[in-house]
């Protein structure tokens, strides 16, 4: 859990930093290509994440709060790299396609675990 929340705060910190420092603080080398790119590695080590983590899935007494955490977060982070894709780079398609992994994967592993 403490690695998903590190893959969600950074990138939500680092754009919030890059709006209050570019605007109030003069910083102008911290742009949003800093936080466009934490947006887009993010996903990737989510999905690494999602892998070693199986089982906390597959098994709902230990990981409940697992699985809804890291869907909640990959949709979040589909919605952001949605936009990224259509207005920063073509890159951002990676991203979307861990995201949507994430989401079909935790379906078809509770399906397992059921049957």
């Amino acid at each position: 859990m403490k690695y998903l929340a590190a893959c969600t705060l950074v990138p939500v910190l680092f754009f919030a930093f890059q709006d209050l420092g570019s605007d109030y603080g003069g910083m102008d080398w911290l742009t949003y290509d800093y936080v466009a790119w934490l947006l887009m590695i993010a996903p990737t080590l989510m999905l690494v994440l999602f892998f070693r983590n199986r089982e906390l899935i597959r098994n709902p007494r230990i990981g409940a709060n697992f699985s809804q955490t890291i869907k909640i977060v990959a949709a979040m982070y589909l919605f952001w790299n949605l936009i990224g894709a259509l207005g920063y780079s073509w890159l951002a398609v990676i991203p979307m396609l861990c995201c949507l992994t994430i989401l079909v994967a935790d379906r078809q592993l509770k399906k397992q675990a059921r049957a």
